[in-house]
Order: C-alpha cells, then sequence, then structure tokens
C-alpha cells in the first residue's frame, strides 16, 4: 500500500466516525401536558420523568410552584429528549434529560428550586452537576430552600 492509499484510508475512517459523532443522540418532541414538576406528556402520548431530579408531589410544600415553572418552561413547546442508561422506569415513563433551546431543563428546575438533585442509577450523568445547581440554589434560598 502506498501513502495515498494509507492517506485516503484514514481520511475516510476519520470523516465516519466524525460525522457519527456528531449525529445528535436527541429525540425531538413537542410537550402536550404537565403532569408536575418533573413529569410531562409529550404528543404521542408517553409519559417522560426528568433525570436525576425530584419535585413535590402533590400536596406538598412547593407543588404549585414546581408544575407552574415546569410549565413556563416546556408546555407546548418542541423539546430535546436525551436518554441515559435506562430507557424507562417501572412505571412506563420515559427517562430523559431535557433541553429547550440551550436550556438544560432538568437543572433549571433544581436551580430555581422548584427540584432536589436525586440520583437514580444508572442514570448518573449529569448528577454531579445537578448537586452543584441545588447547592447554589440552597445557598440562595431559592424554592423550597426558602
Amino acid at each position: 500500500m502506498n501513502f495515498r492509499s494509507e492517506f485516503a484510508i484514514l481520511f475516510l475512517s476519520v470523516t465516519f466516525l466524525l460525522s457519527a459523532a456528531c449525529q445528535q443522540p436527541f429525540d425531538v418532541t413537542v410537550v402536550t401536558q404537565i403532569i408536575d414538576g418533573d413529569t410531562v406528556v409529550i404528543k404521542d402520548g408517553r409519559y417522560v420523568r426528568y433525570i436525576g431530579v425530584d419535585a413535590p408531589e402533590k400536596g406538598e410544600f412547593y407543588y404549585a410552584e414546581a408544575k407552574q415553572m415546569n410549565e413556563e418552561l416546556v408546555a407546548g413547546k418542541k423539546v430535546r429528549l436525551e436518554r441515559d442508561v435506562s430507557d424507562s422506569d417501572k412505571y412506563g415513563r420515559l427517562l430523559r434529560y431535557v433541553y429547550i433551546g440551550d436550556t438544560f431543563v432538568n437543572a433549571e428546575m433544581v436551580k430555581q428550586g422548584c427540584a432536589w438533585a436525586k440520583a437514580y442509577p444508572p442514570d448518573v450523568k449529569y448528577q454531579v452537576y445537578l448537586e452543584s445547581v441545588e447547592k447554589e440554589a440552597r445557598q440562595s434560598k431559592r424554592g423550597v430552600w426558602k
């Protein structure tokens, strides 16, 4: 094999790997219903549970505010969903990191004090970040930390 052949093979290999790496691992959909501060329904009727966070449940302190914040962030909007290790939980809800534009919704809910960072192994890709955002929300006395 000559230099040109080796270079061509190397070039094609790098091009293939880069194109595969640049493909977004996201699904794009629209949120049609807000269940609470960490769960939504998407246009195909499936429920999506935000990974790495836990928001107040109905009847708990700050439930209404958490649900409203989630509604303001994603209701009726196009979102990107990112999977971690698990596809769904024992209730059949999709487990996802959710983005609207450049906003990482899971983290924004924690940042505003509308949810707590909570690890659900094996889905812990952003857990250190979520915990740091919670620490900042606590120190700033936002939301549930008032």
